[in-house]
């Protein structure tokens, strides 16, 4: 694709903040693959006692395949860094993710980091969100967390796959894709959403990222 020179040279960039004996999320996603890649081989070459905490079975998959020393999120009292994709990133820096499903992780590991670096091409950044919110729910809530949702403006849509059959997370919840056309306050629409029971995460973010990577052509890109 247009970004995948401006992905790898951006991932190669963010590793210089990678330090010996660190924690490192490795978020999902073209990015975070791109990132993990290239972080196998600084471990390799510089022999970094590094150890990486996965955010889904894709990247977890991605990671033991390179030989990145593996761990669970429960198994730290904190991560150094971080660094994850974004489906859309808005002008106050808020995040949405979850288009892969993995939002309940990422943000147990966006809350436990020390710095959160995110890398996304320039087609995700917009003025206001426009796009869907994913937001996880426990199967039991399904109709009454729609109904909820609707009550706050929302398009409610189950995820489901390409067969009809509904999309399951790693932790066995259902998602919700969710249109609430421009947000221009995404901070209050998502506590909104977290205080419907039975949703387990909302896609919108609170924690902004401490560093952000805009890839655009050529392989160039910004950082924010």
């Amino acid at each position: 694709m247009a970004h995948d020179n401006a992905i790898t040279a951006l991932s190669n960039d963010a590793l210089k903040l990678v330090k010996d004996n660190q924690i490192i999320g490795l978020g999902s996603g073209r990015a975070a693959t791109a990132l993990v890649k290239s972080l196998a081989k600084l471990i390799k070459i510089k022999n970094y006692n590094i150890k990486g905490v996965p955010t889904s079975l894709q990247i977890k998959l991605t990671a033991e395949k390179v030989g990145i020393p593996l761990i669970e999120a429960d198994q730290v009292k904190s991560i150094d860094l971080v660094f994850d994709g974004a489906d859309q990133i808005d002008s106050q820096k808020f995040v949405i993710k979850g288009g892969g499903g993995a939002l309940l992780r990422e943000n147990i590991l966006f809350s436990l980091a020390k710095r959160v670096i995110v890398m996304a091409d320039k087609t995700k950044f917009v003025k206001n969100f426009t796009r869907t919110v994913p937001i996880e729910v426990h199967p039991l809530a399904r109709n009454s967390a729609t109904n909820s949702i609707k009550k706050l403006g929302g398009n409610v849509q189950l995820r489901v796959l390409d067969r009809g059959y509904p999309f399951f997370t790693e932790n066995g919840n259902i998602i919700l894709d969710c249109d609430f056309g421009t947000i221009k306050n995404p901070s209050i629409l998502t506590q909104k959403i977290k205080q419907i029971p039975g949703v387990l995460e909302s896609g919108i973010f609170l924690r902004k990222p401490d560093i952000i990577y805009k890839a655009k052509l050529d392989g160039k890109f910004d950082i924010i």
